[in-house]
């Protein structure tokens, strides 16, 4: 919904244990465009230029996403003074 100074937008409201959908009024000064289209807008831009420059070479493109995987081994090096055991007390009556 536009009018002359505001627009129409839906904002979810958390009530209870759900969210509810409603619709407000805004002014236009207190809005900015969503950014949350541009990352996979960008990714699409870029694997139809891939597409595009494999078929000219005559290969095909790997387009996936791979995923991140697993983070690299680390080894931690202590001394024995850096070492400090956490064990119960013993119970005292």
């Amino acid at each position: 919904n536009v009018n002359r100074n505001a627009l129409g937008v839906e904002v979810t409201k958390c009530i209870g244990n759900r969210q509810l959908r409603k619709r407000i009024h805004v002014n236009v000064a207190h809005l900015r465009k969503s950014r949350c289209n541009e990352s996979f807008l960008k990714r699409v831009k870029d694997n139809d230029q891939k597409k595009r420059d494999a078929k000219l070479q005559g290969l095909t493109a790997v387009v996936k996403r791979q995923p991140e995987g697993p983070k690299d081994m680390k080894i931690v090096k202590a001394t024995e003074d850096d070492v400090v055991v956490l064990a119960p007390l013993p119970f005292i009556e």
